[in-house]
């Protein structure tokens, strides 16, 4: 089987500068190794404060002030992994930012008609399927094919319909 072309770095980084509308993301993983989070997610598990950036996300707040739309739909089980309770716990930052942000817990109901995988979907457009190592770090994205448009749309749909605000789950589950 051939390896797809990713998109990887700066080159990934940049598509969140030219969307134009919205960005979606299905997010699949328990844990993401993610480097720059190390010393972040040790300050947090240390009761440490985090500092204004935590409270009201500048990378969302990019976005949204220049009226895009960013949302999020994660499907996760709880127990929450550590990686989980650090995330989440960062959630209500990006929601002050003006992200959009759902929970579809596999420990509650099904998740049916979602992928397995990690994609973007751009400006209802460009789907980038995401490739992790097994350990949660970011390999690179691959653009998909334009015919495989209408079934990241539905997965989309699928996901915002099952998903419960991210509000009302983390009152259950903090």
């Amino acid at each position: 089987m051939a390896v797809p072309d990713l998109v990887t770095g700066e080159e990934f980084g940049r598509l969140f500068e030219i969307f134009e509308r919205t960005a979606f993301r299905l997010e699949t993983l328990d844990v993401y190794d993610v480097e720059d989070e190390r010393e972040e997610m040790s300050r947090f598990f240390a009761g440490e404060d985090m500092g204004p950036e935590w409270e009201d996300n500048p990378w969302v707040r990019s976005m949204t002030d220049q009226g895009k739309q960013v949302s999020r739909v994660h499907v996760l089980a709880s127990p929450l992994t550590e990686y989980l309770r650090y995330e989440l716990a960062a959630y209500p930052g990006n929601i002050k930012a003006g992200e959009s942000i759902g929970i579809v817990d596999r420990a509650e109901q099904a998740a049916e008609g979602l992928p397995d995988h990690d994609f973007w979907l751009f400006d209802d457009r460009d789907v980038y399927r995401m490739h992790y190592t097994e350990a949660g770090a970011f390999v690179g994205a691959e653009l998909l094919p334009t015919d495989r448009l209408p079934e990241y749309l539905a997965y989309r749909s699928a996901a915002q319909a099952a998903a419960v605000p991210f509000a009302a789950y983390w009152e259950r589950h903090r």
